[in-house]
């Protein structure tokens, strides 16, 4: 399973975007998937999760402001971001998780295949 991310760059506070994320191979469908995001000197951090029957969860602070979204018959996944703030500064990484039980999990270890990650700018 291959993932690639795009869609960031640089935009100003209160701006709105659309991360997307592009996946081969048949796991996409059976997969729980993810955006995490890392700032610099920071940990990676969940940000939002869809799972296989399109129930989601968001991290308290996107919440209201992000929303994630899949399209199985094309393998993609998106992150809709709106009202962006300075602190939305990251590099947004995709990522599967192909267990077969559970829910969406907020802990990046859990997820088997990651892209490569696309930068988020957000400017005051």
């Amino acid at each position: 399973v291959q993932l690639q991310a795009f869609g960031g760059g640089l935009v100003q506070t209160g701006s709105s975007l659309t991360l997307s994320c592009a996946a081969s191979g048949r796991a996409v469908r059976i997969s729980k998937a993810a955006w995490f995001r890392q700032a610099p000197g920071q940990e990676r951090e969940f940000v939002a999760g869809v799972g296989r029957t399109g129930n989601t969860s968001y991290a308290d602070s996107v919440e209201g402001r992000f929303t994630i979204s899949r399209d199985n018959a094309k393998n993609t996944m998106d992150l809709q971001m709106i009202s962006l703030k300075p602190e939305d500064t990251a590099v947004y990484y995709c990522a599967l998780d192909i267990t077969a039980y559970g829910g969406i999990n907020p802990n990046a270890g859990a997820y088997e295949y990651w892209g490569r990650g696309t930068l988020v700018t957000v400017s005051s």
